[in-house]
This record gives structure tokens, C-alpha cells and sequence, in this order.
């Protein structure tokens, strides 16, 4: 296993540095201590469907409270990151594929076909994937974030945990505040929000937040920023209580972003050790050396400038001309809750719709050379209609000894996903040199002629080395130089989901201090899926009638073999092929699960909470939304039976989890102090990886029989001591040894002081290993791991990182006796280093990083007026959120581009860098 030196007592000190500031207000986050003393009131959390005391909550979860959020600078679930250690929220190729991550399991975000491991709830509605949480928040009262399965109250399961957001609700108080906000980057934010009543029994709340700034990352080509913001958000409320039993809460919200998003750059050498001589060009006519790679000379000689591969964390983009990352989001609904107090029962029910769309240009090689492209329009977006429904009925009985809670809950969700992914006006040209450049032909490279070879000679030597084939491969030769603008014209996938699920939720009492919490919840979950796809490229079926007979045909040479391969594999790339055109395929599947939970409690002392607990959890299987997942782009669609009848390769199975824990929680005021230790095993673990060319969906499961290696070897490159020219279908383990392929274990400590009046310090620690089984197979019936996977076996998750600490310092001093108080405030978060790509590669590895905010102000009397300087990642720091293959830039596989160092080859790697250093001015007023 291949991986950069760590020092345990290295990270353990930069823990130690970060725990000297502490984190505001975590899992005993509480309220603004109180002015004649040091106590502070406790956050009252719903994480159990009722309302209890944070500290009373046998359940690891932090609260992180309205105070804090503004503090920190939080306006969206991102900074959540800097408050709370066990999460991890990032972003790729578009906002809407951000992905939440709580003790290193979550979802790769880029497949909307894949629920959320760890889904957001807004006001007790779901939303459809994590990446909606994105948009901005507007007032806030709270946010709690579960730790572990979620499978027996309401919403959509979850396996890994959930956030929750909770806006404030409208008050029968008239009130009016409001924030101008300027920074570096032209960030202009301004927001408001207005709350009052209407009646005696109705009060109404509006907020409203517009956010607008100049883009990360500058493109030359094309003359603009990228990564702006430009966005705005509206939320309206009605309370309505005619009496003390009846309570009505109506909610409507509309998000707009109209923003360009999101570049990417060339990972080098200096970003990551592990690159090496992967940016070198070669010598012209001289194929990859030990030191080289071919594909950087032709990207060089079809435009790309050589300095984008060496710029390390620069933010100077490489764009094709005329090509746009602009992207626009929709995103809005209703929801109304009722609660009514029957006496003996409170019943609550939460009803919601929800539309959100978002679509999403790219130059999706991220290079000048255009490779390949999504163009704007109405032919690329996803879009979610969610309906949904929860009812929850709680009471007590005999005597109290029993806090019962009995719901359902039912969903209906409709995606829709289209998409218009095209090759590019120069892919023909790159592809036919991506092939003459890695080998044996280099000699004949000639990027300026046809088919990218020395006119005359070139031809006529490739003729004669293929012998009987010499025709139908030059013939190829020529069609795929001229694949340019073609693929995808309109493909559409729809799945209708539906979900019930029944639960129960019960607290027995069964001493003063000792609760028995169980749990259960049975889920149906239904999918239909159909698709119809639209396909212009013509030029794949063209080649694959020319030369797939030269793939078999005993009279063909070895060369002739080679190139067949090499010119259909690159004329239909990822299933792109007119073949498709006008073809339609459906498929539906249905799946039962019982879940719950068991938890023992025990209040030890009025201050003192020790627990134990086991759940189960489940998130639920579905369709691969790509076809390229249908077959091998090498044979045709007609020799496998048609479209319809692979449509089984898209399905991936639910995604199971058991999880144990013990923790304990203390709080006696001043201090907060909680403690847990957990272990969850995971079964048929969802994930998606891009290899380079197409999406891979696997279930990744364990195999309890020593598989020997099999799942570790490749099929990529001969020079290759673990080379295995069948590593596709060797690693198989019987059904009988098949079990959970992922285990999450680990140590989480959250703490907070008030040792004065005005001063509070917070911190949070997290250690988990989250890792991979030494023996994996790609499915629950022991089927074998995609050889693109084989470095998973033993080592960490992707963005999975063993040491996170978190800490903060809030100090509000008096000044003077008139009311005014000033505002110091520093938070920080330390993590470890962790591998970025779902692959595990090498060259994806991020170091362990720090990265600090912080805000110093000036506040009237009652906080009726502020200025606040403010700094977000104040120390600059640079760092990656997630590395990946460069879309078809990987250049020949000799050695010494093998593994173990590189398991990709000659495959260039790209980065999504993380924000860097922001500040600003902020004005507050309230009355």
C-alpha cells in the first residue's frame, strides 16, 4: 500500500495547537451565558421526534446554534465543516453535486441516480440529495447534525447520519433586521428579515438574501471569471395558533442562482509528490520515456499551454474557446406542519412539495484542447419534484413510564435528468494522435496532417503493419480524425421513486435514571425508470463495422489487433453511438427493509449521561443514470441483444449498515464535555467512480476467503508486476463469504467552557478510520472489483480523513457602561491528510491542512447596531476538495507509469480547488 509518510504524533500536536482554541457550541452547543454568571442554556433538540435538552439526548449529535453560525460565517452547509469535526461537505463538477460526508462515509455526488448516505432535512422536509443544502439559508436557529444510521424516525433513511436546519419561525414580536456585507473577490451580500404579527393568533416572517461576486478562477481564453456567486433567496412564513393546543406553520422558499461553475486545474508536482514525471512532454517522434508522457506533447501541439500542468494551486484556468461553465438553479416549495395537542397525544404532520432544477454547462476536459463539452441550454439540467408526507402521533402511558411515538411517512419523487455531452470540434484529431504518439508509431506523429501521421509514409506504413486489415484501419483512422461535434444530442432519463415507511419510537422509563429507547421501521421504496437517448455519432458505428472483425479474425496481425481496439474504444467512448439513436429502455425495481434502533441510557447524576446503542441502517439501491454503465464501447448494442436487454447493469443494490456505540455526556453549566466510540459496518457500500472515461457504480462488499491478490490486479499495462490480462473476471468470492465491504470505527470527543461571563471556548476531536476490507468484490453476490478499484483493498475511504479537530474562542467584552460589547472571534479546523479521489490513487492524496476564520466587531446596546471585519480562510491555505482523471487525457502505459505508483498510467489528474482567502466588511442593525 502506497502512501505518503504520516506522523501520528505530528497530527496529534496539530490537534493539540487547534484544541487550544475550541469550536463553537458543538454537541453541548448552548446559548449566550447569562449576564450575572458563567451557566449557559442548553439547546432543546428534536433528533428523537420530541423535544429534549441536547445534553439528555442519548444520540451523538451536534447543535451548532444561530450565534455561532453568524460567527463562523456560515451561509450555507458547507461551513459546517468548520463547527463540526466528524463532517466533511465538498463540491466538484457542479454545486448540485455537493456531497456530505459524516465519519468518512458519504456519496460521490456526480450520479443523482445515488441517494444521500447523509441527506438534509430544512425545516423537517427532505431534499432530494445533499447538494441542495448549497443555496443560501437565510435565518437560522439552528442546525443539528446526526451522527450515524438514521433508520427508524421520520424523512428518507439515511446510512452515514443527516443535517438538519432549522429556520426561525415567525414571532408575535415585531422585529426588522438586516446586514450589508462587502469583500475582496466583489462580494456583495445583503440580507434582511422582517417577522410581526398579523393578528392575536397569526405572525408572519419574510427573509430575503441577495449574494454577488467575481469568480476563483480567471479564464484568459474566453475573458471571465469562474466560480462566482450571483444568487438570490426568498422565504416567507405564517404561524398560526388560535389556540394553545393548535399550532399552524406554513413555509414557501425560492432560490435563483444564475452563476458559472465549476473549473478545474492540472494537478503537478508541487500540489502532490506522487505526479512525478507525469507532466513531461516527450521528445517529437520519440514515444513516452521513463520521464515522459506522450499525451502532454499532444495537448501541447493542439493548443494547451505547457504552463497550466506546472502552476500548482494557481487559479489560471484552461478553457476551449467559446466554451462556458454557466449554470442555472431553480429551487423552490411549500411545506406546512400542524401540531396539535389532543391531551393524551400531540400529533404532528409535516406536508411538503419541492421542485428544484439545475442546469449546468462545462467544458468538461477542463483544457484548451476541446475534447469534450456540455453546451447551455434547456438539453443539460436534473431536476427533482418531490412530494412528501410525515405524520408522527407521541404521547406517554402508564403513568409515564412509557414516551411512545408511532408515524409514517411516504415520498414521491420524480427525476429527471438530460443531458447533451458532446466530443468536441478537436477530439477527432486528439484522439487519432493519442494513439500514434503512445507507441510504436510515434515516429510517424504529424499532429498538422490527416489522421495525425506524416503524410505518404505514415499511411503506408500503418497499411503494411496491418497487414490484411491495412484498409479498413486506415479507413478508421480517417473517420475518427473527423469525429468533431458529435454524441449526444438529447438523452433523457426519468425514474418515479416512491417511498412508505411505517415507525415506531418508544422511551421506557424504566427507573428515575434509566431509559430503554427501541426503535423499528419498515420501508418500501419503489423505482420505474425509462430512458431515451439521442445520438449523432455516426462515426462510432461507421468504425465498429470497418474493424471489429479485426479484433477475432485469426489472419489479422498483432497490430492490426491493437489499433482496432484503439479506434472503436475512441469512436464510442462512453456508449456514445448513433446506434442509440432514438432508442428507449425501462426497468422498475422494489425492495423491502426492517431498520430500528436500541438504546440503554442511563443518568448516572443530574449532570452525567452514559449510553449504549445499536442501529441499523439503509439507504436504498437504484439505477446507474449513465449508459455508459450498459456495456463494453467495443461491440455493439445489436450483438448483446439490444439496449433493453442490459438494462439490469444499472441497477446497484441498497446500501446496509450495522452500527454500535457508547458514549457518555457532561453538563453542569460552564462545562459541556461528550464522548462516543463507534464502529458501523457497511454492505453493499454505493459508490461511484470516475476512471477516466465513464462513471463506475459498484456495490462494494467483503469477502471473508483470502482472495489472494485477485482483487489487485490490472488489465492496464503489461510492464506491471500485478498485470493480469483477465483481471476483469478474476477475484470472484462465493455468495456464502460475501459481507459488509466497509467499516467505519472510531473515537469522538466535543467540549465547551464558559470559565467567565462573555468568554466561551469550544473544541471537537475526531478520529475515525474508515477503511475498506482487505478481501473486496464489486457486488453482493461476490461478483469481482472493477480492476479500476483495485487500489480500495485495506486502505482509507476517499475524503476520509483519520484526525479531524475543530476549536474556537468567542469573546464578547463589555465596553464601557452605555451597553455596547465588542465581538472577538477565531475558529479552526486541522485535518489529517486523506486521499481525495474515490479511486484511491496516489496522485489524489491531499496533505493535512489547517484552515482558520475570524471576526473582530463592535456592537450597540441590545446588538441594535454592529461592525464586523471578517476573514475566511485567513492564512490562505491552499488545498484540493477533490481530485480526479483528466476526461480521456491519459497518454501510453509502459513502464515505469505502473503500479504501484501509478495505477492509472500515463493519466493526467485535475483538482477542484477549495475557496481561498476571503475578508470583508459587515454592517449589522436590528430593531
Amino acid at each position: 500500500m502506497l502512501r505518503r509518510d504520516k506522523s501520528l504524533s505530528h497530527a496529534l500536536r496539530l490537534s493539540a495547537a487547534c484544541l487550544a482554541l475550541s469550536v463553537p457550541s458543538l454537541a453541548f452547543a448552548q446559548e449566550a451565558p447569562q449576564a450575572d454568571d458563567t451557566a449557559e442554556e442548553e439547546i432543546v433538540v428534536t433528533a428523537q421526534g420530541r423535544s429534549q435538552l441536547l445534553s439528555d439526548v442519548p444520540v451523538a449529535i451536534s447543535a451548532v446554534n444561530a450565534e455561532t453560525l453568524q460567527n463562523s460565517g456560515a451561509n450555507d452547509i458547507r461551513q459546517l465543516n468548520q463547527v463540526a469535526p466528524s463532517l466533511l461537505v465538498s463540491s466538484t463538477g457542479s454545486e448540485a453535486n455537493g456531497s456530505a460526508r459524516i465519519r468518512g462515509i458519504g456519496t460521490v455526488g456526480d450520479n443523482p441516480g445515488l441517494e444521500s448516505s447523509v441527506p438534509v432535512f430544512i425545516d423537517g422536509v427532505y431534499r432530494s440529495r445533499s447538494g441542495i443544502g448549497l443555496n443560501e439559508l437565510g435565518e437560522i436557529d439552528r442546525v443539528e447534525v446526526q451522527r450515524g444510521p438514521q433508520g427508524t424516525l421520520g424523512g428518507r433513511n439515511s446510512s452515514a447520519g443527516l443535517i438538519s436546519i432549522y429556520s426561525k419561525k415567525p414571532s408575535f414580536t415585531f422585529g426588522v433586521n438586516g446586514e450589508l456585507t462587502y469583500g475582496n473577490y466583489d462580494f456583495m451580500r445583503a440580507a434582511t428579515s422582517i417577522t410581526g404579527p398579523i393578528s392575536d393568533q397569526v405572525a408572519f416572517r419574510v427573509d430575503g438574501v441577495y449574494v454577488k461576486r467575481d469568480g476563483f478562477y480567471r479564464d484568459d481564453q474566453n475573458g471571465h471569471d469562474v466560480n462566482n456567486r450571483n444568487r438570490y433567496f426568498l422565504r416567507g412564513q405564517l404561524l398560526f395558533q388560535p389556540t394553545d393546543a393548535l399550532s399552524v406553520r406554513l413555509i414557501a422558499d425560492y432560490t435563483s442562482r444564475n452563476e458559472e461553475c465549476c473549473a478545474a486545474t492540472y494537478v503537478d508536482r508541487s500540489v502532490n509528490q506522487f505526479i512525478g514525471d507525469l507532466n513531461n512532454p516527450s521528445t517529437t517522434g520519440v514515444a513516452s520515456t521513463a520521464t515522459s508522457n506522450n499525451i502532454i506533447n499532444v495537448l501541447r501541439d493542439l493548443g494547451q499551454p505547457l504552463a497550466a500542468f506546472n502552476q500548482g494551486y494557481g487559479r489560471n484556468i484552461s478553457v476551449s474557446a467559446n466554451r462556458v461553465f454557466s449554470g442555472e438553479t431553480k429551487d423552490y416549495g411549500f411545506s406546512g406542519q400542524i401540531d396539535y395537542d389532543f391531551g393524551g397525544a400531540t400529533l404532528t404532520s409535516i406536508t411538503a412539495y419541492r421542485q428544484y432544477r439545475s442546469g449546468q454547462a462545462s467544458d468538461t476536459d477542463y483544457g484548451e484542447v476541446d475534447i469534450l463539452y456540455r453546451a447551455p441550454g434547456d438539453d443539460a439540467y436534473r431536476q427533482f419534484h418531490t412530494f412528501t408526507q410525515e405524520l408522527r402521533l407521541q404521547g406517554e402511558a402508564f403513568g409515564g413510564k412509557l414516551d411512545w411515538l408511532v408515524g409514517g411517512f411516504f415520498a414521491n419523487e420524480k427525476l429527471t435528468v438530460r443531458d447533451n455531452l458532446r466530443f468536441g470540434n478537436q477530439y477527432g484529431r486528439f484522439a487519432t494522435c493519442r494513439i500514434i504518439s503512445g507507441g510504436g508509431l510515434a515516429g510517424l506523429y504529424s499532429p498538422t496532417s490527416p489522421s495525425c501521421v506524416i503524410p505518404g509514409v505514415g499511411t503506408a506504413t500503418i497499411g503494411g503493419a496491418s497487414g490484411l486489415s491495412g484498409p479498413d484501419i486506415l479507413a478508421a483512422f480517417t473517420r475518427l480524425d473527423n469525429l468533431n461535434d458529435l454524441g449526444t444530442t438529447n438523452d433523457r432519463y426519468f425514474q418515479n421513486g416512491t417511498n412508505f415507511a411505517a415507525f415506531t419510537h418508544n422511551i421506557l422509563h424504566i427507573t428515575d435514571a434509566l431509559d430503554l429507547t427501541l426503535g423499528l421501521r419498515y420501508t418500501s421504496d419503489k423505482k420505474k425508470f425509462d430512458a431515451t437517448f439521442g445520438n449523432d455519432n455516426t462515426v462510432c458505428t461507421t468504425v465498429q463495422g470497418l474493424v471489429t472483425d479485426d479484433l477475432v479474425n485469426p489472419l489479422t496481425t498483432a497490430t492490426a489487433r491493437a489499433l482496432a481496439g484503439s479506434l472503436i474504444g475512441l469512436s464510442c467512448q462512453g456508449n456514445s453511438t448513433a446506434e442509440l439513436n432514438g432508442v428507449s429502455i425501462n426497468d422498475k425495481r422494489s425492495e423491502d427493509e426492517f431498520t430500528g434502533t436500541a438504546i440503554l441510557s442511563w443518568k448516572a447524576t443530574d449532570d452525567l449521561l452514559v449510553y449504549s446503542s445499536f442501529a441499523r441502517g439503509y439507504k436504498a439501491g437504484g439505477f446507474n443514470l449513465d449508459r455508459s454503465a450498459l456495456k463494453s464501447p467495443i461491440g455493439t448494442f445489436a450483438a448483446s441483444g439490444g439496449a433493453q436487454a442490459l438494462t439490469g447493469r444499472l441497477q446497484f443494490d441498497p446500501e446496509l449498515v450495522d452500527s454500535y456505540e457508547i458514549g457518555a455526556k457532561f453538563s453542569n453549566g460552564p462545562l459541556g464535555l461528550s464522548v462516543s466510540a463507534f464502529r458501523s459496518d457497511f454492505s453493499n457500500f454505493q459508490l461511484n467512480t470516475f476512471n477516466g472515461t465513464v462513471f463506475l457504480v459498484q456495490s462494494i462488499n467483503g469477502c471473508s476467503a483470502d482472495l489472494a491478490g485477485a482483487d489487485r490486479d490490472q488489465n492496464l499495462s503489461s510492464a506491471g508486476s500485478n498485470f493480469n490480462a483477465a483481471a476483469a473476471t478474476t477475484g470472484a468470492c462465493a455468495p456464502s463469504d460475501v459481507g459488509y465491504g466497509v467499516r467505519a470505527q472510531g473515537v469522538e470527543l466535543e467540549a465547551s467552557l464558559v470559565p467567565a461571563r462573555n468568554f466561551r471556548v469550544a473544541a471537537g476531536l475526531t478520529y475515525a478510520k474508515t477503511s475498506y476490507r482487505d478481501n473486496l468484490v464489486g457486488s453482493k453476490t461476490g461478483a469481482p472489483l472493477d480492476p479500476a478499484l483495485r487500489k480500495l483493498p485495506g486502505d482509507n475511504l476517499s475524503n476520509a480523513p483519520e484526525l479531524v479537530a475543530t476549536s474556537s474562542v468567542t469573546w464578547t467584552p463589555d465596553i464601557g457602561s452605555n451597553g455596547m460589547s465588542g465581538l472577538v472571534y477565531i475558529d479552526g479546523r486541522m485535518t489529517s491528510d486523506y486521499n481525495t479521489g474515490s479511486d484511491l490513487f496516489p496522485q489524489k492524496e491531499q496533505d493535512g491542512f489547517a484552515v482558520f476564520n475570524a471576526r473582530v466587531g463592535l456592537r450597540g446596546p441590545d446588538e441594535s447596531w454592529g461592525i464586523e471585519l471578517w476573514g475566511q480562510n485567513i492564512f490562505n491555505q491552499d488545498y484540493a476538495q477533490v481530485a480526479f482523471n483528466s476526461p480521456f487525457q491519459a497518454g501510453a502505459t509502459s513502464a515505469p507509469f505502473v503500479d504501484p505508483q501509478y495505477p492509472g498510467g500515463r493519466q493526467l489528474m485535475s483538482q477542484f480547488l477549495a475557496e481561498p482567502r476571503t475578508y470583508g466588511i459587515t454592517l449589522r442593525g436590528k430593531f
